[in-house]
């Protein structure tokens, strides 16, 4: 069974890890050493200390600094809802359980993933499409998440343009934003500019809209799908200074 010093031995690296990259190795070692399914904190932190009499622990001027970031780590895995406590009267006293979520993502080798998805912001997010698609990616459901927010867009414009339900897709931005007749189209600006903007919410709902319309479309970068959701977003809100 692993130990925190052995996958650790530098207490100024264990000290400098952000919590959620600490958690990774933590609830690893709060599966490893569970009993009866239960687990406590101290039993990870004790390994801070070392064995009574050793000197197998971490330098006594750094074990505060340790056990605060381990801390840290077992919080950011609360939060989460990767361990929750044990009902009853074990969990007040501090025992918990590695939740289902947990359980799938050490099965699958995906914290990495999980915790990219935990830490994108909502609050980037167009405020019509922040709740589902932020949880969309934060599941993993990526080909979900994005179809969501393009399809956003072009309900967006059609209403926004008053257009017809039969109006859709590229030609529908493509009358929205159309240089010199476009309902949403700002005639204060330049040209040049105004058609680049058409262009641009065309070329947006050809690429990440129109696909997953009439295919499955495979998304496997977290990245990629976060910043797709974020172009949707910035759409959606020059949407609302055109209404």
């Amino acid at each position: 069974m692993s130990t925190l010093i052995s996958l650790i031995p530098d207490v100024d690296v264990l000290v400098a890890l952000a919590p959620e990259e600490l958690a990774e190795i933590v609830l690893q070692m709060a599966h490893e050493r569970r009993q009866n399914d239960l687990i406590h904190l101290q039993s990870i932190a004790s390994d801070i200390h070392g064995s009574p009499g050793a000197s197998d622990g971490y330098p006594q001027n750094r074990k505060r600094d340790a056990e605060l970031a381990l801390a840290e780590s077992w919080n950011w895995l609360s939060v989460q809802g990767l361990l929750i406590p044990e009902p009853g009267t074990n969990g007040n006293n501090g025992w918990m359980v590695l939740s289902r979520r947990a359980r799938a993502i050490l099965a699958n080798g995906s914290f990495k993933t999980y915790a990219r998805s935990v830490a994108f912001p909502k609050a980037l997010l167009h405020q019509s499409i922040a709740e589902a698609v932020w949880l969309d990616i934060v599941r993993g459901d990526l080909e979900t998440a994005v179809f969501k927010s393009f399809r956003a867009v072009e309900v967006a414009v059609r209403e926004a343009g008053h257009f017809a339900d039969t109006d859709i897709g590229t030609a529908l931005m493509r009358k929205a934003f159309d240089k010199t007749t476009g309902s949403l189209s700002d005639m204060q600006q330049p040209e040049a500019e105004r058609e680049a903007l058409a262009h641009l919410f065309a070329g947006a709902i050809g690429s990440y809209k129109n696909p997953h319309s009439h295919r499955t479309v495979a998304i496997n970068d977290e990245t990629e799908a976060q910043e797709m959701v974020v172009l949707a977003s910035h759409l959606l809100r020059i949407v609302d200074s055109r209404r």
